[in-house]
């Protein structure tokens, strides 16, 4: 009898010191003044609270302006952001925001690059329409002092040449960055689907996450909605890749919430459970 206590309370230690990982990556869909409907005052409370239901240790967002970010850190309970916005490297523009529970993780060190031929100031890269970036940071879990890069990343939506170049760059970086081979995540809103070059270019060093948990993967086929809520989604443009034998993917969900008919956002955030191998 005092072994099958032993050998239970083993198996319930092991369990809760699993080293486990919540992931997420949400194109939020920037405050423009123009929306109606969608507009981020009618949004913003639904998209907090999907957020706060579903609370993945890490999540990267893109299209959030400032005061966005601000709403949604208010509105959240031990969460901080990191990142810039990336007309300026201040608080103009668009982020590619990247929040992490406070409580569970400790940022070791972060930064912010262009995707252009000059990554170290704002500038606009090959035949991109707008000014790109890469947020990325270095964290710690608090608890078991498993260290880990996230990358966070939004491409152009008209520039062909730069959502390549763009895949490329950030492949580079993520070499170059990642000096002591941690596990990284890489979110984000590629504008790309899973066969073009850009995405087939990072699949070549990384794992689709959605793809690699097969039958454990939900939801619909794709992730932007653009509000659609009477259509079918299936164009999938929002991913999170992992580096290569570092993870375990136990599940993924492409999250379709929705309220009274209407999205939080034109996109699906994309949220997945891994394990460090």
């Amino acid at each position: 009898m005092r072994k099958l206590f032993i050998g239970i309370f083993f198996f319930i230690s092991c369990t809760l010191m699993a080293q486990d990982l919540k992931v997420m990556t949400y194109n939020i869909k920037y405050d423009n003044p123009s929306d109606t409907a969608n507009n981020w005052q009618n949004r913003k409370e639904f998209l907090i609270s999907q957020l706060n239901y579903n609370a993945p240790d890490v999540f990267g967002t893109q299209e959030g302006l400032h005061h966005q970010l601000e709403d949604i850190q208010n509105g959240l309970e031990n969460y901080k952001y990191i990142g810039v916005g990336r007309d300026n490297g201040d608080e103009e523009g668009e982020y590619s925001a990247i929040f992490y529970n406070v409580d569970k993780l400790k940022v070791i060190s972060e930064n912010t690059f262009w995707l252009s031929p000059t990554p170290d100031k704002p500038s606009k890269g090959w035949d991109a329409a707008l000014n790109r970036i890469c947020t990325y940071a270095e964290f710690e879990n608090k608890a078991s002092g498993k260290r880990f890069m996230v990358f966070n990343t939004h491409f152009d939506h008209i520039g062909e040449v730069a959502r390549y170049e763009s895949a490329k760059l950030i492949l580079k970086k993520i070499k170059a960055l990642n000096k002591e081979q941690l596990p990284v995540a890489l979110t984000g809103d590629f504008n790309l689907d899973s066969t073009s070059k850009g995405v087939v270019e990072i699949k070549k060093e990384m794992i689709d996450a959605h793809s690699e948990a097969g039958k454990n993967a939900f939801g619909p086929d794709g992730t932007f909605n653009g509000f659609h809520f009477e259509k079918p989604v299936k164009n999938k443009i929002d991913f999170i890749f992992i580096s290569k034998n570092d993870f375990k993917v136990l599940k993924s969900g492409i999250l379709s919430d929705s309220k009274n008919c209407k999205y939080p956002s034109d996109h699906f955030p994309v949220v997945v459970y891994l394990d460090f191998k």
